[in-house]
């Protein structure tokens, strides 16, 4: 894994909290995530960067090291964005054409939303870019290099620099099983976790909390998933096309040939779709009408969703 500035602002961010639950909470992560993610980055360093003790974290020899780097270098950058954006912002108004760099998770919806914003802006350009990680959508949100975040996070999670960025809800959806059309439980309305407990998983990477709420809900029922295959998603798809696993997935997934989607019952899991912006940009001023498209374009994949659409008919005031 290649060091990243979003990796020294982690590192710094421990540091300044001497623990990690603290640091967490200020960059809006789960602990575990983030004790997964300081794991790689002592995996990439060659060794721990903390001790971990009964009050909290401390700098290892290597750690004050990277850290004297990171005191640095993320001011210098930090100013070095900072003058980049006003030059971006300062082009952007007086060229008076709306722009529009779209980044995002993996989903129907931010297909959704570049078809909507290109067709009420033709003339306007829009790109986007697509990762697993919240956090990094949130970096370049904050350095300028994208206008908008369209992504999600689990249950009531907080989205990664709440302080900093503006976020608000597109929409909140179940979390639905992916089984393949001859499994036994796919002609039901709903499936109940337990019943799936032999069941081998697949679901997407991500650097959020919903790997822990999964393992949760299923401890809660009575079981340990047997193994949880986290890959990307036609290789989701692959595997419960050919009985592999079952899948999890958002509410929203599109029809797949070989595959049903059906709701779990009780709705023990949620995603929440959210778009975000940099306050002092100029996509704060179209922050509203971006929401707008955003709740639309989902609204859209709700309706493509057949195994959705019962399931809303059925509990109308979710």
């Amino acid at each position: 894994m290649d060091l990243e500035l979003r990796h020294l602002k982690v590192i710094w961010a421990i540091a300044e909290a001497g623990s990690l639950t603290r640091a967490a909470t200020g960059l809006g992560l789960a602990q575990p995530a983030l004790s997964a993610q300081l794991k790689r980055l002592e995996r990439s360093l060659g060794g721990e960067l903390f001790v971990r003790g009964q009050h909290g974290v401390r700098p290892t020899p290597l750690g004050e090291l990277v850290l004297d780097r990171a005191r640095v270098l993320v001011p210098a950058v930090t100013e070095l964005q900072e003058e980049a954006r006003r030059f971006s912002q300062e082009r952007a108004a007086s060229s008076r054409l709306p722009r529009f760099r779209l980044g995002g998770t993996h989903g129907p919806l931010l297909g959704g939303l570049v078809d909507r914003l290109a067709t009420e802006h033709p003339e306007a350009p829009v790109t986007t870019y697509t990762t697993w990680s919240n956090s990094e959508l949130a970096a370049l949100l904050v350095e300028g290099r994208i206008d908008y975040a369209l992504t999600g996070v689990c249950g009531e999670s907080q989205p990664p620099c709440s302080g900093r960025l503006v976020w608000r809800e597109v929409a909140v959806d179940p979390v639905f099983v992916m089984l393949r059309e001859d499994h036994p439980y796919a002609a039901r309305d709903e499936v109940a976790l337990g019943d799936l407990a032999e069941e081998r998983w697949a679901n997407v990477p991500g650097d959020g909390c919903f790997a822990e709420c999964f393992a949760a809900a299923c401890a809660r029922v009575g079981f340990t998933p047997d193994a949880v295959y986290e890959t990307d998603t036609a290789s989701c798809v692959h595997l419960v096309q050919v009985g592999r696993a079952v899948g999890l997935c958002r509410a929203t997934f599109p029809p797949s040939p070989g595959i049903e989607t059906r709701p779990i019952a009780g709705s023990p899991l949620m995603w929440r779709h959210v778009l975000g912006w940099y306050p002092d940009s100029p996509a704060a001023e179209a922050g509203s009408s971006a929401l707008d498209h955003a709740r639309a374009a989902h609204e859209q994949a709700a309706a493509a969703s057949p195994s959705y659409a019962r399931w809303r008919r059925a509990h109308p005031r979710a």
